[in-house]
């Protein structure tokens, strides 16, 4: 698995070790310390949570964790910004679906 551009969370150094976690049912594979949302689309998902009123899919925006447009629900840990939180092993991440709780 050739290492393509990524997302690292400040003070992570890059690594060659992947790590694998669920997202929405899907087993999907990241770098160590590579941000969620970052693994996430490199496996050609765009949907990061739906909308509470209309069900309208939400994905990665700006990129700085102020929008929180890329909110997901991480098992055990409640509602994070994706883009700000780095992918672990064994991670379980939901579409947040307007929940908010911790």
């Amino acid at each position: 698995m050739s290492q393509p551009s990524v997302r690292l969370i400040e003070g992570v150094r890059p690594s060659d070790e992947t790590v694998s976690f669920m997202f929405e049912g899907e087993k999907l594979t990241g770098w160590k310390g590579e941000a969620i949302a970052s693994a996430v689309m490199r496996a050609g998902l765009r949907t990061l949570r739906r909308t509470r009123i209309g069900d309208e899919p939400r994905g990665y925006y700006c990129g700085m964790g102020l929008c929180w447009e890329c909110a997901v629900h991480v098992e055990g840990q409640g509602v994070v910004r994706s883009c700000s939180e780095p992918v672990r092993e064994g991670l379980v991440i939901s579409f947040a679906d307007g929940r908010w709780d911790k």
